[in-house]
């Protein structure tokens, strides 16, 4: 039944170095098909340019073109097409088998111990090794010694779902090895125990801390450290208009915001969590920094969305994403400064993805070392969040007393995790 499998993902990659690839994914569906396909494309570093999504509830249809820059960015296209292959449901069974069927089950969790001599960007080179691997950061503890060693310890899940096998354990550790060199002084992979419950979430963010972070009032006039550089204030807006009369059976949503990296996962996340279903969906290309985005949506019900408050909710809900899908800012933590970041998690229990990967390479271009890292969940009335925390060390280039200099490195940082040019 269905097509040839070897059909279900097909990737074309452009004639000219400056043309894009095109992804297509044409599958039986499933609710959040799209949201995961977008979140594999992320994971691998790769940044959709226009995007189309069809489904008529039990078949879809997913086109993705996928910018071709940055040229340094080296892909595993085969093993890609298969992380891609392995989200579709099976054309094996019926539509609604595999509605049931397909639910996967949560990944095993895996914790990596490497004890390191401690200097810059380390943190950042072991990130980038596992994120290469295919292995996908759950939560992170580095833990600093007085004699100039640190013990970093990563939770980690395997994208290839291979690391039962010693010989996949073994890999990864002697890889990791061979880039940190004489840095390195030991490395053990084995399967997470109890252990790992205790670093879900954090035992509590100072009141102050939270209110600045998780703030439902933010706004594109904020003046605090969530504001841009002038140079993207212009073009920090989101608009999201419903209409009703162009459809007798969805809701047209029409959507105007910035671009930036990951927005195409951002809206199909935001569809997935709140039972948001999509028949159709149009992402263009970038014009002068901005995206125009045609949504023709149902409830779970299969019904428009005419009643006010909810369209209200939803349009809400949109724009705080779209302006806003990453918190930075960074605080005092006693005599040290601490940088924070947070992003909503899936109601999966998902967070987003390379985060960690983004802000760790941030600081190692900066120049500046992380004296301690986590990554924990913090809950609040609206969301659960993912949080990241780092604590600072002083350098000549950004004085941390510094007002200037602090804001400098939430600019940088949040640029980077948004994929908008460096000044």
């Amino acid at each position: 039944m269905g097509i040839p499998c070897d059909d279900l993902v097909v990737i074309q990659h452009g004639k000219k170095p400056d043309e894009p690839s095109v992804i297509t994914v044409n599958c039986p569906d499933k609710a959040g098909l799209a949201c995961d396909i977008c979140r594999i494309i992320l994971e691998f570093g790769l940044c959709i340019s226009r995007a189309d999504f069809s489904t008529d509830g039990r078949w879809c249809y997913i086109v993705l073109w996928i910018d071709p820059h940055p040229k340094t960015l080296k892909v595993d296209w085969e093993s890609l097409n298969n992380r891609l292959f392995s989200a579709c449901p099976s054309c094996l069974f019926s539509y609604y088998f595999s509605q049931e069927s397909n639910s996967s089950s949560p990944a095993s969790v895996y914790l990596l111990k490497v004890w390191c001599i401690d200097q810059k960007g380390l943190l950042h080179d072991v990130t980038d090794v596992l994120c290469k691997r295919e292995l996908i950061i759950q939560r992170v503890k580095v833990m600093p010694t007085p004699d100039g060693r640190a013990l970093d310890m990563f939770f980690i899940t395997d994208g290839l779902g291979l690391l039962h096998r010693k010989q996949r354990r073994d890999d990864v550790c002697d890889h990791l090895m061979s880039v940190l060199g004489d840095c390195c002084i030991s490395c053990e992979l084995q399967l997470a125990g109890a252990e790992f419950g205790s670093f879900q979430v954090f035992s509590s963010l100072p009141s102050a801390v939270a209110e600045e972070l998780f703030s439902c009032g933010l706004s594109d006039q904020s003046t605090s450290l969530q504001s841009l550089s002038p140079d993207l204030k212009t073009l920090k807006r989101a608009t999201v208009a419903v209409d009703n009369s162009l459809s007798p059976v969805h809701t047209l949503l029409q959507i105007q915001c910035v671009d930036q990296k990951g927005l195409c996962y951002d809206i199909m996340r935001i569809s997935k969590d709140y039972d948001i279903q999509i028949a159709y969906a149009r992402i263009s290309s970038s014009v002068k920094g901005c995206r125009n985005i045609d949504l023709f949506v149902q409830q779970k019900d299969g019904k428009k969305i005419v009643d006010p408050e909810d369209q209200i909710k939803l349009c809400s809900c949109l724009k705080e994403e779209m302006l806003h899908p990453l918190r930075v800012i960074i605080v005092n933590r006693g005599p040290d400064t601490e940088l924070l970041v947070a992003n909503p998690v899936e109601l999966s229990g998902k967070g987003r993805p390379r985060v960690f990967y983004d802000v760790t390479s941030t600081l190692k271009s900066l120049g500046i070392c992380i004296f301690l890292a986590e990554i924990g969940r913090h809950s609040t009335s609206e969301h659960q969040w993912e949080v990241y925390r780092f604590l600072l060390d002083e350098s000549r280039e950004f004085p941390l007393a510094s007002s200037r200099a602090r804001t400098q490195i939430v600019d940088k940082v949040r640029r980077t995790l948004m994929g908008w040019r460096a000044d």
